[in-house]
């Protein structure tokens, strides 16, 4: 996960730590040498990820002013190269985007979870 192996790169490149896969789609263009999960295990892919809401209700006219602004810092290159440094990988997505984005990981990961047996306390 991105946010792991940030908080683990000055141990990685300190030599302390040896990373043995990454588990995004592709390799990360902050440690190119490390190969990912899927490399081995076809399609396997587990990222943690962070998206940007509004309250239901929102105007339309409101939630594209703001999706249009996001994506415009997310594409500005001086914050994509901060973001690279972080090993995270902006997606620049249209509001639908991300509500099928969402839903499509409450569907696979709602899956794993009825699969584990888990119940809530």
């Amino acid at each position: 996960m991105p946010c792991a192996i940030a908080a683990s790169l000055p141990h990685i490149r300190s030599r302390a730590l040896r990373p043995l896969a990454v588990t995004t789609a592709a390799r990360l263009d902050a440690l190119p040498h490390v190969p990912t999960v899927g490399e081995t295990l076809a399609d396997y892919e587990v990222v943690a990820w962070t998206g940007i809401g509004a309250p239901k209700g929102t105007p339309t006219a409101i939630v594209e002013k703001l999706n249009r602004e996001i994506n415009s810092g997310l594409t500005n290159p001086s914050i994509k190269a901060r973001l690279t440094e972080l090993t995270t990988v902006p997606l620049v997505l249209t509001p639908e985007q991300f509500g099928s984005q969402m839903a499509a990981e409450i569907e696979r990961w709602g899956k794993v979870v009825k699969f584990s047996g888990a119940k809530p306390n």
